[in-house]
Formats: structure tokens, sequence, C-alpha cells
């Protein structure tokens, strides 16, 4: 059993401005088949628009934001909230408020390369 605390996680790469990620659980960890990553999307940004051939699974830990389908539509998300995006759906997540909009994306081992878009 592995046993931690977010807040001494340190941040990874996430390669977009105002998203931060840390790779909470994952292989290094001994978790070689899933991997929990922790998002927080600051004032005014956004995840990028994208697809991938892994399902992940989101839950809303703070803030408020939309998730963006792929026809474009926004759904309000907030805290308490789980998002299920199925693989090759194209999607993103965006801040609508003044606070940090966070969440926590669990996906399989191989969608958490050195640098993945939530």
């Amino acid at each position: 059993m592995k046993i931690k605390r977010r807040d001494e996680v340190p941040l990874a790469q996430s390669g977009y401005e105002g998203v931060e990620k840390q790779v909470v659980l994952g292989p290094a960890d001994g978790s070689d088949e899933i991997v929990l990553r922790y998002f927080s999307v600051g004032e005014g940004s956004a995840t990028p628009w994208h697809t991938h051939d892994f399902p992940h699974l989101v839950k809303v830990e703070a803030g408020r934001g939309v998730a963006v389908a792929p026809d474009g539509s926004e759904t309000p998300v907030g805290l308490g909230d789980y998002v299920y995006v199925a693989p090759n759906e194209m999607h993103n997540f965006k801040n609508t408020s003044t606070d940090p909009f966070e969440f926590v994306c669990i996906v399989p081992a191989r969608g958490e390369p050195t640098s993945t878009p939530a």
C-alpha cells in the first residue's frame, strides 16, 4: 500500500499555460496499469482541445468550469461532479471562474507519458 499527500507531490510538466499537473500515483509508486493525476486550471485557462485512444475518468475537486463535448457544447461542472471521457472523444476543460478549477483525472498508464493533456 502506498499513501501520499498531494501537497507533497511535485508539479509535472503540463505543457500548457495556466495548467498545472501533478502525477499523484503512477508507475513510480508501483501502479503499472493506472495513473491518478491532479490538474489545476487557472483563471481564463483551459486544457487543449484534443483526443486520445484511451478513456479517462474525471472528478472535479474545486472551482467551476465547463467540459466541452465533441460538438463544441459546454456543460458546466463543479465540485463533486464526475466526467467520463470515452476513447477518441474530442474534449477539453475550461475554467469559467476566478478561482482555480481543479480536478482528478485517472487514465491508463500508457496515457501518461512525459506530457499528456487532460
